[in-house]
């Protein structure tokens, strides 16, 4: 979800900084540029660009977009802001020389001005990482009011003749069909002569293509042509004092680049989807890591378990209960869904849970041997009575309304066989020790009378023991440890001769149950 996150924020920041530079660039545009979505050849003229374009920044024709480049130092320049604005159209560009022989009357100031030029190319270099396409086109006097067309390729050994309709026919085989042509192809290779002669062996870059167009070209008196002509022939040709616009070369677009580039929403949407992309090769990488974590940890359990032999009861209980804890993992995951971690389509845990539930009910461990019942003795029963609840203040006799106290208290104590009924009187610290221990063995007599008459209880089922301040449960230094410590006990303990009740017709409530008609 990071990740996503930081993919948004840089996907808008892109969309802001084009859409800013966008409107910081408005005022610059040209409206002699192409538009974005424009499919056809751009051509970047530069050299003798007057009687192409006049006063004009650029010509659209049916096969091109031609922009005029008057200085050197502005192609660069109209590169790079074509780079900026419209990246879609950099694999359509290219460069076109336009070469007018009867424009110039000093061949040294032609080579100076050609050689700016080309440096100015190579400056694009950098932009369009890579030279880009060059084109040179040489405007050459026709002989007649005629335009003809010629082209040279590196792919072709000899010039081509491109007619406006037909296809292209060689040097060789259009001669042939007009005495004219050949007047033609004189011409033409005269021009040819000339532009070798002048500055071909200086171009730093190899023209892709050169072209050469015959027609009625306008020129100035003693031009680069003339004195060329003059030299061979020693005519004159003629001069056009109104100079007409030149045709484009539109029949030799074929060789230039056709292909559209990428627009720049279309590249902003590239490198989104290249983020997007990385983002999920990440995401499924860390989803592939945590699954096979997952299968290591399962088979390391299944190895362990396995491994154990069947009497190492502890062992192998700890490597099922880890199992089990895979189980319950397994299976939570399988009702409610694989974590994210897990998840992009990689999840393991579907296969790990047979080999995981097969393993647990393969084996169970031994069941607990029965316990041991042992026969407990029952111990000494205590039953703990609060004196002043029984006894006046320093009085040994019971006071009246004790009974139900008695009675509610002592109803587990019950004389039988072997028991011996055992009442001990104790008392706090106050008062002289001597009269402490007889109060409290008073006291734990007047209980045992009662006990003995209330229940008909052979005396000899009795002990009667005073202890007075000797045994205290509680600290004397406080009035509730003291109430604590002035108490009667009654105990039920084990004596062999105790409470043995010797044949009589009188028999205690606590026997059996018989009556005296049984015995008889």
């Amino acid at each position: 979800m990071a990740l996503c996150v930081l993919v948004l924020l840089v996907a808008g920041f892109l969309l802001w900084r084009l859409q800013r530079n966008a409107t910081d660039h408005q005022q610059d545009i040209d409206a002699s540029l192409p538009p974005e979505t424009y499919c056809g050849p751009v051509i970047l003229v530069i050299g003798d660009t007057a009687p192409l374009f006049g006063e004009l920044k650029h010509r659209e024709t049916r096969l091109g977009w031609y922009l005029n480049v008057r200085q050197p130092a502005e192609l660069p320049a109209l590169v790079e802001r074509l780079a900026q604005q419209y990246p879609a159209l950099l694999p359509q560009l290219s460069v076109m020389l336009a070469i007018i022989p009867g424009q110039h009357t000093s061949a040294d100031v032609l080579v100076q001005q050609q050689g700016g030029w080309l440096r100015a190319v190579s400056e694009c270099r950098v932009v369009l990482k890579g030279l880009p396409p060059l084109c040179a086109v040489i405007w050459g006097s026709s002989v007649d009011e005629r335009t003809h067309w010629f082209s040279y390729t590196p792919d072709h050994s000899q010039f081509q003749f491109h007619p406006e309709n037909d296809a292209r026919l060689s040097l060789a085989e259009w001669v042939t069909r007009d005495p004219l042509h050949f007047h033609h192809a004189l011409r033409l290779q005269s021009l040819m002569q000339w532009y070798a002669g002048q500055f071909a062996a200086s171009h730093t870059a190899s023209p892709c293509q050169i072209g050469v167009c015959l027609t009625p070209v306008p020129s100035l008196p003693g031009n680069l042509w003339q004195q060329h002509a003059v030299g061979l022939t020693t005519l004159s040709p003629e001069n056009y004092a109104s100079p007409p616009s030149l045709p484009l070369p539109d029949v030799l677009l074929s060789v230039m680049p056709q292909r559209q580039g990428i627009s720049r929403w279309l590249l902003t949407a590239r490198r989104v989807g290249m983020m997007l992309g990385l983002f999920l090769a990440l995401a499924m990488l860390a989803s592939f890591i945590h699954n096979q974590r997952l299968v290591r940890s399962v088979a390391d359990h299944l190895a362990l378990w396995r491994s154990l032999p069947e009497d190492a009861i502890a062992a192998k209980m700890l490597a099922r209960d880890a199992l089990i804890h895979d189980r319950s993992l397994l299976d939570a995951w399988q009702r409610s869904g694989e974590p994210l971690r897990f998840g992009m389509g990689l999840y393991q845990g579907m296969r790990l849970s047979a080999p995981v539930n097969t393993a647990i009910h393969r084996w169970s461990p031994p069941p607990a041997p029965a316990p041991v019942v042992q026969q407990v003795v029952q111990g000494p029963q205590t039953v703990r009575l609060d004196s002043l609840s029984l006894f006046e203040s320093g009085k040994a006799a019971l006071r009246a309304g004790s009974d139900k106290v008695l009675i509610n208290a002592l109803v587990g104590i019950k004389a039988r066989p072997g028991w011996l009924i055992v009442v001990a009187g104790h008392t706090d610290s106050t008062g002289n020790p001597r009269l402490n221990q007889a109060l409290s063995l008073q006291r734990a007599g007047a209980v045992r009378d009662w006990m003995r008459d209330t229940g008909d209880v052979p005396e000899s089922c009795f002990a009667v023991q005073g202890y007075g301040q000797d045994r205290p449960v509680a600290t004397n230094e406080s009035a509730e440890g003291r109430a604590l410590n002035r108490r009667v006990e009654i105990s039920l303990v084990p004596q062999a001769d105790a409470c043995r009740v010797p044949d009589a017709h009188t028999r205690s409530s606590q026997d059996d149950g018989h009556s005296q008609s049984e015995k008889e």
